[in-house]
């Protein structure tokens, strides 16, 4: 087991619900290692573009009803190679929007097709890091019971991930601006139509460094695009769990964000217009609440919103803080534009594994612009966010949080 993941699955960090539906698994001891014998040159760190260079290696393991999981292995990247009736193409993504009439049939785009995302940085003492990485296992095993695929031991998969990494190590960026992101992938391979139970899978994860979020390196803020026309997910869905189809579908309504001149969606639900998540982020508001206490509030985890890694650090830093209310709640536009206009919004801000934190410093609303004070305001709890966990994920601080790979 990875060092310091023990500590974390003993507080609370992994579910027993995602380890107990677990009868048989693949091992990391039998993992094979048949590496690459030609290299790619190293890209330039600073010239980055996420999800375009990928490593020399993958890790993949095979999966079917008939035979359970077989050895998993690390080995040259390449094309996979999949029957045109697999369950994944079929059922997975199109180009269509989310909209109260299409709710339905957007049900079925989402089988078949999980992912993680989730990253290792190197650090300023040369050691190479993966953050909570735990909480990836725990949500991907979750997934993964949601639309009835396999299930696994997350800390023999955690074991091939760090075994990746170890072969990879050189492809890790030289800079605390930069990190290798870790693409844990699992596609239902079932070779038939119909919506049913896959009898094939496979697991694989592919690698990609990846530069700053933000192209000019810069703590910018974005602007949204709030129109309830669109939604991300709804009760009874899978808004909770990182499926393909989440994003895939989410497009129609980026672009429609786009052409009105904001950057990301900002996803509303219900007839009061709960704020839910902003873009691919977890979305926090710090205010003055209506009781007058500085609280930083987050939506609950209903089932819509995803159980981000960041999201629930920033909770548990704040609350370990213990300087203001702490709250996971609903919030409206109402609340929103009512506490706007009375003065007592402080920062508003995305969270999530590519950029830690992002600052929102507008949202078109009904055909008016809101301006967000996050910048004005410093952003100060925005940016102590930012430096606590880069700190703690570059290895300028130690914290079980890091749990060493090399």
């Amino acid at each position: 087991m990875l060092k310091g993941c023990q500590n974390e699955c003993m507080a609370g960090g992994c579910s027993s619900e995602a380890t107990k539906h677990v009868t048989e698994s693949f091992k990391a001891s039998d993992l094979v290692i048949i590496p690459a014998t030609t290299f790619k040159e190293k890209p330039d760190p600073n010239g980055l573009v996420f999800g375009t260079v990928f490593t020399d290696n993958m890790l993949t393991i095979e999966w079917s009803l008939a035979s359970g999981w077989e050895k998993p292995f690390i080995k040259p990247l390449e094309n996979l190679s999949l029957h045109p009736a697999s369950s994944s193409l079929h059922y997975a993504i199109e180009p269509r929007g989310q909209t109260e009439e299409n709710l339905v049939p957007m049900l079925w785009l989402n089988e078949y097709t999980l992912f993680e995302g989730m990253k290792a940085y190197r650090g300023v003492d040369g050691k190479i890091r993966l953050f909570r990485p735990s909480l990836n296992m725990d949500r991907m095993a979750r997934s993964a019971r949601r639309t009835t695929l396999p299930s696994f031991d997350q800390n023999e998969l955690l074991e091939c991930i760090r075994k990746l990494v170890e072969v990879e190590k050189e492809w890790v960026p030289y800079s605390t601006a930069a990190s290798l992101y870790i693409r844990p992938t699992l596609i239902g391979t079932e070779p038939s139509l119909g919506v049913k139970k896959p009898t094939k899978a496979l697991l694989y994860v592919i690698l990609s460094p990846v530069g700053p979020y933000f192209a000019s390196g810069s703590f910018s803020p974005i602007s949204l695009w709030a129109d309830p026309k669109y939604v991300r997910a709804w009760k009874g869905g899978t808004g909770d769990c990182k499926l393909g189809g989440n994003y895939g579908s989410s497009i129609y309504a980026q672009q429609e964000a786009l052409e009105l001149g904001c950057q990301q969606v900002l996803w509303l639900y219900g007839e009061d217009h709960q704020i839910t998540e902003v873009g691919t982020m977890n979305l926090f508001l710090y205010w003055i609440n209506e009781d007058g206490e500085n609280e930083l509030a987050t939506p609950p985890l209903d089932g819509i919103i995803l159980p981000g890694v960041t999201r629930q650090s920033i909770l548990d830093l704040a609350r370990n803080w213990g300087e203001f209310k702490v709250s996971e709640r609903y919030i409206t536009m109402s609340d929103l534009t009512a506490a706007l206009e009375e003065n007592r919004v402080k920062e508003m801000f995305g969270a999530g594994t590519a950029c830690i934190v992002c600052p929102i410093s507008k949202i078109l609303y009904k055909g008016k612009h809101l301006h967000i004070p996050t910048m004005e305001n410093g952003p100060q709890l925005t940016t102590q966010f930012l430096n606590k966990l880069s700190d703690i994920q570059y290895g300028r601080e130690d914290s079980d949080w890091a749990v060493l790979v090399s």
